[in-house]
């Protein structure tokens, strides 16, 4: 009310109004039971009233507007735990806990005013300031001086002396830490704790003091706030140098030794720190995390495949970034190997299967980070922000516009302060001893100059097996660095290779029955091929080598660089080949090349009862198809002896056979023919040269070429067709054998450079028994047949030859001493749909079984079409009775359904001229079903061989008119 009566006199200042307006609103509030607001109201009064002082420069005692602010604090803080009861105060913590800390930051200010911070305590000028700022408080109010606690009472005590003072701040900081930590504001807690270890920083208690920056280190580290970063840990540098704490104190040194955000001579001085402690002779060895002084950014082998075989020379360089601002001489770096014996890779496995195993270059880029900056990946993840716009639903206009944060739930969110930090360089990392192993890749007396540097080490391969780099360490004198892990993972491989020799065509692909060219392959492996060495090759007829006046043997080492070439020494007997071998080195590579030959199987080994009738070679069991050429392929394989095995070494190749032969026995009348078809499958042009056809053995076969040429072209993927007429005694045995041979040579080479080619094939004698005759005859009255119209189709049958022995004949029934006679069965079909056949299409006749017998069959066809039409189809069959079939139980597969067949032999007898047989299909079989499938002896058909019947009609056509029908046409023009 003093300020009231004050304004209205105007006499108050801007302090005692705004003191009054606010007290008046406080008093609103708690009668509206609104307390809650009073602290976030008081909060703001207090902050702006001091920026508006200052704005307006208003003249104050040094020290007065803190002591008001700490006064204004507690004051509202009293009121309100004045009308609540402790549960309220400690659920609405959050509330009060800004006045808290706002009343501890102004307390420490006039603590440290007053002098009554630091280790001496006050002096004469602060104990004259402190008595001014009492003085000025004037006289406690009446309603406060019976209280014990009043905010009055608190800050006269705490300004009379030091003890006190540590007293009430202690408190108040204690208080503000609980609350910020119980509503999960750790971030402020720990200022507030960063706060109070300045202050026992100042009342020399670092060992107090350095929890608290730990905690607040957490919190800067993991937000990603560099420079708070570095301050808090030259605080915390600090504090272990006064604590002693020699291996922390070095492990912070030297993170702000690289720690960009400090001064070139800071980061100097934090460095020399660092050197001089590693200088002294009598210091204890201090073992050091490598990340805060350097770091692993890239690891290369030489050679670059990282596998090499036993005791040869590979080196492995590191590139280590140098952290430090000036040059350091490392005494000694080096690389723990872990060591795995590789059981694999010690017997026989080939180097370029490890080729590409492991990689010729690590970087480490995530790993090891150093002391500076966190980057952005390692604050957080980054933001996501989008657009947002504000329309107007009337004339969609834009009223505003704006950006929006996708992912705040990520980058707002807080850390425990019990969990580790999330990167590498919050505070040194613990120290981990070096693992001494039985291998080490060293190098003595390095010096790392500021920024990347190169070392290379010798790594050992003696003892095949896989290493591994575990650990890394550099010695500065008594400082030990150690990188504990080198992750990701790095190794090489070392091998014990065994010899291995392999043979390849030189081209694709490797033709059979021409020279072609193979290569040796001898990859020594550990074995060192001495004077004297050499390969015996096993010679077989299938696959002779042939003679070379000069063979040269070419010497690689492993990089594929030529070493040497020499001149092979090779001899030749019946059995074997040998090839003598130029000394080589162990990991060596011996390159030769020679010249072999397929020889083409003839065919002559065959079962002795396999019948060819299509002409096509019978593969040997060694040839066989190629499901991805239509050339036959032949694998040859050949036996060599190796002077570093006891045991024989196989290897194969496969040959293509460039052609597939057929022949084909051809019948034209009496005569006889044989076509032999060579087909060039390969992709090479070829020249035919003297193709001959021999019989064998020798058995009086006369055979004549009709299409004989001197030499003839085969070009890739046709055919030459060469033809014989063949003759033959009645006395030569039924099977015969023939060779077709022929040269043959690529196109555009001499004649010295053709080679052979045998094709062996065997053919059964046929004799034609029967020839057939047809005529088409046109309607009466016409010259040329017309579509639509009946003609006549005579079919004339006539025995050629008198019955040979063991020919199936029997007596005719109607004559029993007449001539023998045979029943044979006539069949006409038009597969093409040309002509219709009317009335029977087939039936059976009686042939007598002398030489030039005849029988006449006359059928009804009719022409569907009209132009040159190809004659029906005629064939004839052998006709057996049920005396000379078997009991068997038929296939069902043969039998065709005839739905007009129900005579039985006996009928079939008496009406041989006239019965007729209309079959869907090709007859096969006559009679009845339920009969067969008793098993009882029926009638059979079986064709003739072919070339038996020869059929002068095969290829003939007849004319056909169209008929002579009138059709309207319409025809509209416009």
């Amino acid at each position: 009310m003093e300020k009231r009566d004050g304004i209205q006199r105007g006499e108050a200042s801007l302090l005692d109004l705004r003191s009054y307006l606010f007290s008046r609103q406080c008093t609103l509030l708690i009668f509206l039971q609104r307390p809650w607001e009073v602290t976030q109201r008081a909060l703001d009064l207090l902050h702006n009233c001091v920026q508006e002082l200052r704005l307006l420069e208003v003249s104050v005692l040094e020290g007065a507007l803190d002591c008001w602010v700490f006064l204004s604090c507690l004051e509202v803080l009293h009121r309100i735990e004045g009308c609540c009861d402790q549960a309220q105060l400690a659920s609405n913590c959050s509330h009060t806990v800004g006045l808290w800390a706002y009343a501890t930051d102004k307390l420490k200010s006039l603590g440290e005013l007053c002098g009554l911070v630091s280790e001496k305590g006050p002096t004469s000028e602060d104990l004259n300031r402190t008595v001014d700022l009492l003085a000025g408080l004037g006289d406690e109010r009446p309603e406060t001086v019976s209280s014990l606690q009043s905010p009055y009472k608190k800050l006269k005590e705490a300004l009379s002396s030091v003890e006190a003072f540590e007293r009430h701040y202690l408190e108040l900081s204690h208080a503000a830490m609980e609350m910020y930590t119980a509503i999960g504001r750790l971030r402020s807690a720990r200022l507030v704790g960063k706060s109070l270890a300045e202050f026992y920083m100042r009342k020399g208690d670092p060992e107090r003091a350095e929890t608290l920056l730990q905690e607040a280190l957490k919190s800067y580290v993991s937000e990603g706030w560099s420079l708070p970063v570095t301050h808090t840990r030259k605080q915390i540098a600090e504090c272990q140098k006064l604590l002693g704490r020699t291996e922390d104190y070095l492990q912070t040194s030297a993170l702000l030794a690289g720690d960009v955000n400090l001064t070139t001579e800071e980061r100097k001085h934090f460095c020399q720190e660092l050197l001089t402690f590693a200088a002294k002779s009598g210091a204890p060895k201090v073992t050091l995390s490598m990340g805060v002084f350097a770091q692993l950014t890239r690891l290369q082998f030489h050679p670059a495949t990282a596998s090499v075989h036993s005791g040869a020379v590979l080196q492995v360089e590191l590139t280590l970034r140098c952290l430090m601002p000036v040059s350091v001489h490392i005494q000694q770096v080096a690389a723990s190997i872990h060591f795995d014996v590789d059981h694999g890779g010690t017997h026989g496995r080939s180097k370029s299967t490890q080729r590409h195993r492991n990689p010729a270059t690590v970087e480490f880029i995530q790993a090891n980070l150093s002391a500076g900056p966190p980057s952005s990946s390692a604050a957080g993840p980054s933001l996501e922000m989008d657009e947002i716009q504000d329309r107007s639903p009337s004339d969609n206009s834009l009223n505003s516009t704006g950006v929006v944060c996708k992912n705040t739930h990520l980058l707002m969110r807080r850390h425990d302060s019990s969990s580790p930090p999330d990167t590498p360089n919050c505070f040194s990392p613990p120290a981990v001893a070096m693992k001494e192993g039985a291998q080490m890749l060293k190098v003595q007396d390095v010096t790392l100059e500021p920024g990347n540097n190169s070392i290379t080490f010798t790594a050992p391969s003696g003892q095949p097996g896989t290493y591994t780099l575990r650990q890394l360490c550099a010695i500065v004198g008594q400082v030990q660095l150690v990188l504990p892990h080198i992750y990701p993972s790095v190794q090489y491989e070392v091998y014990s290779q065994e010899p291995q020799l392999t043979v390849e065509p030189l081209s694709e692909p490797l033709l059979a029955g021409l020279p072609q060219m193979v290569k040796f392959t001898l990859l020594t492996g550990h074995y060192a091929v001495k004077k004297g060495d050499a390969l015996q090759l096993s010679n077989t007829d299938t696959m002779p080598i042939l003679p070379s006046t000069s063979c040269t043997a070419r010497i690689t080492d492993p990089t594929a660089e030529s070493v040497s070439e020499s001149v092979l020494f090779i001899q030749s007997s019946e059995k074997v080949t040998s090839i003598s071998l130029p000394p080589t080195p162990p990991y060596h590579t011996l390159e030769f090349q020679l010249e072999v030959l397929c020889i083409i199987p003839s065919g002559t080994d065959r079962p002795a009862n396999e019948r060819l009738t299509n002409g096509e070679i019978r593969h040997r069991p060694r040839s066989y198809s190629h499901p991805d050429t239509p050339m036959t392929a032949i694998d040859q394989r050949m036996s060599i002896d190796c002077p570093w095995s006891i045991y024989s070494t196989l290897l194969a190749l496969t040959f293509y056979i460039p052609f597939k032969t057929k022949h084909s026995l051809l019948s034209a009348g009496n005569r006889k023919y044989i076509q032999v078809c060579v087909h060039n499958v390969s992709d090479v042009n070829f020249t035919l040269a003297e193709m001959r056809l021999s019989e064998k053995p020798l058995a009086s076969l006369e055979l004549q070429s009709l299409n004989a040429k001197t030499q003839q072209l085969l070009c890739s993927k046709h055919s030459v067709f060469c033809l014989w007429e063949v003759r033959w005694k009645d006395d030569l045995p039924s099977c015969l054998q023939c060779v077709f041979s022929a040269n043959f040579s690529p196109l555009k080479q001499d004649v010295s450079s053709f080679k052979p080619f045998h094709y062996q094939f065997q053919f059964e004698r046929v004799t034609t028994l029967y020839s057939v005759r047809a005529e088409i005859l046109p309607p009466a009255g016409e010259q040329h047949c017309r579509s639509g119209f009946l003609c006549g189709l005579e079919v004339c049958i006539t025995r050629l030859t008198e019955p040979a022995e063991g020919e199936l004949a029997e007596e005719s029934k109607t004559d029993t001493d007449g001539p023998k006679t045979t029943k044979l069965m006539y069949e006409v079909a038009d597969s093409s749909s040309n002509w219709a056949v009317c009335g029977k299409s087939s039936g059976m006749v009686s042939m007598p079984i002398t030489a030039n017998a005849t029988h006449k069959v006359q059928i009804e066809v009719m022409p569907l079409f009209a132009g040159h039409l190809p004659f029906p189809k005629i064939q004839v069959l052998k006709y057996l009775p049920h005396t000379a079939a078997v009991a068997i139980q038929p296939d069902p597969d043969s039998c065709v359904e005839n739905d007009s067949l129900s005579l039985l032999d006996k009928t079939l007898d008496d009406q041989a001229d006239t019965a007729s047989i209309r079959s869907r299909g090709s007859v096969h079989s006559v009679g009845s079903g339920d009969q067969q499938q008793k098993g009882v002896a029926m009638p059979r058909l079986e064709p003739f061989s072919p070339g038996q019947v020869f059929n002068h009609s095969h290829a003939r056509q007849v004319l056909v008119l169209p008929s002579t029908d009138d059709h309207i046409m319409e025809v509209n023009a416009t």
